[in-house]
């Protein structure tokens, strides 16, 4: 698929979804008006998919870069993925890429996540329910269930991960050169929310676990039904599917596929945020390098 048909589907895309997250907001009477489409808007949004990937033969990339990433949700750029945090007084249409994430393992949605980024080992939602959540007993409910009674639900602690302990994405794409097209594409393969543990989340530790790995192909049907907040146009929404798919984030590159086996850049530059920034910086501009030599004669 060329750049024009992919900017073409884009826009379709865009503005196929557009003042969907406020539909009637300017015609209803009643508070439970707002929200309600239209007959066009609702066939519409029927035949809204996610633009689909087009096929890219093995023998047509003529050279790849796997490069994982940290997505950090302390940049205002990354904002859109990491709120809303407290959904008590918004919109059910708003929600933040954690909170998508969850919800859509949970109702089947998304059914491939896996413990690492190279999807070796395959996780269900009970296999990741104690990541998520813990459930701890405080001491008189210790007392009671040696006693031999039931233990009251008011001595029984439970911690949920939300979205506001979600403080990085990590994802994993890759960078190729499609020789058909002769131009230098991204493709996004996995993501991973990062938090601390949930287990030592209270006591101070601020050590930082990946949570799952989710193939992102399989995801995109319920990242492109979720919206993300448009600053520049509430009118317009986006989709997390195209904010991710067109690369609207700052990330840096803390790995790349190596002869070392992949090792991080914190492992051959050890204690050293200034330079290992550097480095991610150097490997960027090693993959844009790469397209400008291809059109050095």
């Amino acid at each position: 698929m060329s750049w024009r048909g992919l900017l073409v589907g884009g826009f379709i895309t865009l503005f196929s979804g557009a003042s969907y997250g406020q539909a009637n907001i300017l015609n209803a009477d009643t508070p439970e008006e707002i929200g309600q489409k239209t007959e066009a808007q609702r066939l519409v949004e029927q035949n809204d998919k996610p633009l689909e990937y087009g096929y890219v033969g093995d023998r047509d990339i003529l050279w790849s870069k796997n490069v994982w990433e940290i997505v950090d949700l302390d940049e205002r750029v990354n904002f859109p993925f990491y709120y809303p945090i407290d959904t008590n007084n918004i919109g059910v249409n708003r929600r933040s890429l954690y909170d998508v994430l969850v919800n859509s393992i949970r109702n089947g949605e998304i059914q491939h996540i896996y413990a690492d980024s190279y999807f070796n080992e395959k996780r269900t939602l009970k296999d990741i329910s104690a990541t998520l959540s813990k459930v701890d007993t405080t001491d008189l409910g210790i007392e009671q269930y040696n006693a031999g009674e039931e233990v009251d639900e008011q001595f029984i602690d439970r911690r949920d991960l939300g979205s506001a302990d979600i403080a990085q994405y990590h994802i994993r794409g890759i960078w190729y050169f499609d020789k058909k097209q002769a131009e230098l594409r991204y493709r996004l393969l996995g993501i991973a929310p990062v938090a601390p543990d949930v287990n030592f989340i209270d006591s101070g530790q601020t050590d930082l676990v990946e949570l799952f790995w989710v193939f992102y192909p399989d995801a995109r049907e319920a990242l492109h039904e979720a919206k993300a907040f448009n600053g520049a146009n509430t009118a317009q929404d986006l989709s997390f599917d195209h904010l991710l798919n067109s690369r609207r984030f700052n990330g840096v590159i803390y790995k790349e596929d190596n002869v070392q086996g992949d090792r991080e850049v914190e492992e051959y530059i050890p204690q050293n945020a200034f330079m290992q920034l550097l480095e991610s910086q150097r490997i960027k501009e090693q993959i844009r390098n790469f397209e400008q030599d291809m059109w050095n004669y």
